[in-house]
């Protein structure tokens, strides 16, 4: 069984399929591991860390992927890359596939199995293979650190021979994972911390952290939850109350947090230009969903924007990967929990029980079409 890491190929993308620990517990399942060089730089991982792992480090993608039966990578592969993987191969990956009719066909026509990472089910057996929750709880602390960098004032109280210092206002938009990690963030640095969401199971965790949970609580609200735990689209009627109060709240706020996503939509636009205007000069909003359109209307994907009255816009693409050796960290020990699900202890090669619900769940394509039933024609 051959394993490629190859380095990813996105100027965006700072983290790495492998790191030296799990390149180890590879070559304990059979593996040969081939990393390409200089895939781990920027995750603070040299070559020569991942060669005393027992890996070999190969000096071009094409050597890196050369007989390769199982890649592992941070994002879908481009076409470039695939013309050096061969048929039958299997990728697993964040493939972000919504939207992506070409990438997906190309994938099918290269003849890979395409595993989509994101798409792991939320059951006990995979928790440990959740990509989605070990990027987006780091994505929801460094929202807060940017958050406060770009602010430029204490967020504690603090009670000072020159005067008191009043604490920061932080307001978190989306309680997910990212969410939730943000709130326990701000309330470790000191803050004021309230926060919002559509699914009524988030008060009490959100009360649990000793915030406050701001929201329109009518009949409505109790039933916005579906039954994987994400958010439900909202009625018109109730995005215009819910936005009534947000925007009273903002206005007072002194760093705004936005996580909201629906899985396969555009993210909800949660604040308005109005709402913008309406806060205070040097007041901070970090948008964790720019790169999904933004749950800021003004937010810009990849800038920070300061607004003619003072507020300043942050729109950071790839957040986990700002903190890059943590989130490769835990992003390699994903990719490895699903690997040993596929491995044949016995023969140590790869063999995917394609009956598996892991299996079911995550699959594109395979043996040249495109096999997962959300992205199949439509009758």
């Amino acid at each position: 069984m051959r394993v490629a890491i190859p380095t990813e190929i996105s100027n965006a993308e700072t983290r790495v399929g492998a790191t030296p620990e799990t390149v180890k517990k590879l070559i304990n399942l059979g593996a040969l591991v081939t990393v390409q060089a200089g895939a781990g730089r920027a995750s603070g991982v040299t070559d020569g860390d991942f060669e005393a792992a027992g890996a070999t480090v190969a000096p071009d993608a094409a050597a890196t992927y050369q007989d390769a039966d199982l890649v592992l990578k941070v994002r879908r592969p481009e076409a470039a890359e695939l013309g050096h993987i061969k048929r039958g191969a299997s990728i697993i990956a964040t493939m972000d596939p919504y939207g992506q009719d070409a990438a997906l066909s190309a994938m099918a026509q290269a003849g890979v199995n395409a595993f989509a990472m994101e798409f792991m089910p939320r059951i006990t057996r995979a928790q440990v293979m959740d990509v989605l929750s070990s990027q987006a709880n780091l994505a929801g602390y460094r929202a807060v650190i940017d958050g406060a960098g770009e602010y430029g004032r204490a967020l504690p109280m603090m009670m000072t021979a020159a005067g008191t210092v009043p604490a920061a206002r932080i307001f978190i938009m989306g309680v997910g994972v990212a969410g939730l990690q943000a709130i326990a963030t701000a309330r470790r640095l000191g803050a004021i911390v309230t926060a919002t969401d559509v699914r009524p199971a988030t008060k009490e965790q959100v009360e649990s952290l000793g915030a406050k949970f701001i929201a329109v609580e009518d009949e409505e609200f109790k039933q916005a939850e579906t039954s994987g735990g994400y958010a439900k689209e909202m009625s018109d009627a109730y995005k215009a109350k819910q936005a009534d109060l947000v925007a009273s709240h903002i206005a007072k706020q002194d760093i705004v947090i936005t996580t909201a996503l629906i899985p396969g939509r555009p993210a909800p636009k949660l604040i308005s230009a109005a709402m913008v205007g309406s806060m205070r000069a040097g007041s901070v909003i970090v948008d964790l969903a720019v790169e999904r359109g933004g749950n800021c209307e003004l937010a810009t994907p990849g800038e920070t924007v300061v607004t003619e009255n003072g507020v300043h816009i942050v729109g950071h693409l790839n957040v986990p990967g700002r903190l890059a050796a943590t989130a490769s960290s835990l992003y390699a020990k994903n990719l490895l929990a699903f690997v040993e699900t596929m491995v044949d202890k016995g023969t140590k090669t790869l063999a995917p029980k394609w009956d598996d619900e892991l299996v079911k769940a995550t699959l594109l394509t395979r043996d040249g079409a495109i096999v997962h039933p959300n992205f199949l024609p439509k009758p």
